[in-house]
Parts: structure tokens; sequence; C-alpha cells
């Protein structure tokens, strides 16, 4: 059974792959402040800038696999993914790093796919593809970049932000020019535990195979959760009336139908 190290684990995303994953890998995670579902032996506190201490947890663990779902301060983080490629160089192990549609802000004229370079004029964007560009450098082939946009969950503060706005009848705000596509903590996970388990490599984006815009999307969401009148204020992004795509589309055909969801989709799982 292969190790996987999951970077993150506690955040929405490294806990729902974790959950995922562990009746096939033996899943190990990290975490800063929130502890992990994962028992004791299999889980570490750490701080990213303790880079002599990560070390001490590679050399333990000796993972096969490692997945990045970090946060936090940007310099830190590309400081810390700099070290771990270090530490990588010399060790059979392969690299998943999350990345987001944010690498693509710097064109909004159309949705972008794997096969397109990234420009962004985000300080965000612009670290995920400094990441990006450096740990390929780094490691080649095995660096892989997993780029997502925004994730839902039953649990995800995208999620609790809605209904907290509902329940205190507080405004909100959604792009009404913002074409964009959504995704699952659980589809994602499923999509990620396909991706490791058939050891599929190279650049993915995960997201809705469908697009939809923001605002329309918050108050179908809405109009599912409730009967009560919810004030949704439609904001023009960049405050200009044009239609703008900020959407990942996939050019790769080897992840299967069943991992695939539409917006739509994920709005039902939501208000199940």
């Amino acid at each position: 059974m292969k190790k996987i190290l999951i970077l993150g684990a506690s955040g929405l995303v490294g806990k729902a792959i974790a959950k995922e994953c562990i009746n096939d890998f033996d899943v190990y995670g990290t975490y800063f402040s929130s502890a992990t579902n994962l028992t004791d032996d299999k889980q570490f506190q750490i701080n990213i800038q303790d880079e002599e201490k990560f070390s001490e947890i590679l050399n333990f663990v000796q993972p096969d696999i490692i997945v990045s779902s970090l946060k936090g301060d940007f310099d830190d983080q590309l400081k810390f993914h700099r070290h771990l490629a270090e530490e990588l160089k010399n060790r059979n192990c392969v690299l998943y790093f999350f990345s987001t549609t944010n690498v693509f802000d710097g064109d909004l004229s159309r949705h972008h796919s794997e096969l397109e370079e990234p420009i962004s004029k985000s300080d965000y964007g612009q670290y995920k593809i400094d990441c990006e560009k450096m740990l390929t450098e780094s490691l080649g082939n095995r660096a892989n970049i997993v780029r997502i946009p925004g994730i839902w969950g039953k649990n995800s503060p995208r999620f609790n932000a809605i209904k907290n706005n509902i329940e205190t009848a507080a405004p909100i705000q959604a792009y009404s020019n913002l074409e964009c596509n959504f995704l699952l903590d659980k589809q994602l996970a499923l999509q990620m535990h396909f991706i490791l388990k058939n050891e599929l490599s190279g650049i993915f984006h995960l997201g809705a195979v469908n697009m939809v815009k923001e605002c329309a999307f918050y108050e179908e969401l809405v109009n599912k959760l409730t009967n009560e009148k919810v004030n949704i204020h439609p904001k023009p992004y960049q405050d200009k009336e044009c239609t703008y795509y900020f959407g990942l589309v996939s050019n790769r055909e080897d992840l299967t139908d069943h991992l695939k969801i539409t917006n739509e989709q994920i709005i039902t799982y939501l208000v199940s």
C-alpha cells in the first residue's frame, strides 16, 4: 500500500482527499492549527517555516506521494515549496500541487485549458504560477499541477456564509457577468483518488463540465435553500457590462464520465 502525505490535511480539500483515499492508501497528513481526522500517529502539527521539522516528517513517513493543499502567506509558501522541491530531488516520490483558476486571471477573454500558458495580474495567481514553474523545473514530470475553481461542500466556508446570510437577512453579492465553474470537495476527492490510483500525471483542470454566471449560481442555490425573500445583489465585474470568462476547461480524456459533474448537480447535492 502506497503512502500519501497530505500537506494541509485539515483543510477543506485535504480533509476530503484523506477521507476518500484512506482505504486504498496509507494516508498521513500535516496541519497547522486544527487537527485532522487521522489517527495521532499519522498526523503532524507543523508551521511551514519550520523546514527542519518538515524534513524529519519526510524521513519518518517516506511517502510515495505528496499532495500539497496548503494555505497561508504567499512568500512563506513559495519558500516552503522550494525546500520541498529540494527534499524531493533525491527521493522516489511524486508531487501533486494544488493550484487555481487565478493563474489565468490576467486573461478573462475566454475559459482556459491545460494546454494554455497561465497569465495572472493578481498576487495570488502570480504566486501559484511561480510555484508551478519552480516545482516543474526542479522535479520534471514528478511534479503534477492540479488547478481547481471555487470549492463548495456542505461544511465549506462558501456554503456556510450563504446560510448565515440567509439566516441574518444579509445581502448576498455575486458577479452578474463573470462566467465560471465550481466543484464539490467530495467530487474533487473522487477525482484525485482516481488520479492517484491510476498514476495519472501532468496538468489537470478539475471543475464542473459546464459554465454558469456566478450570480445565476447563487440565485438558484438560495432559491432551493429557502422560500424566504433573500437580497441577492448582482454586481458587474470591473463595473462593466461585457461578459468575463473565468472557467477551467479540460482537454484530458483519461478521467471517466462518472467522475464529471455539472454546476446544477453541485447545487442539488448542497441542498439535499
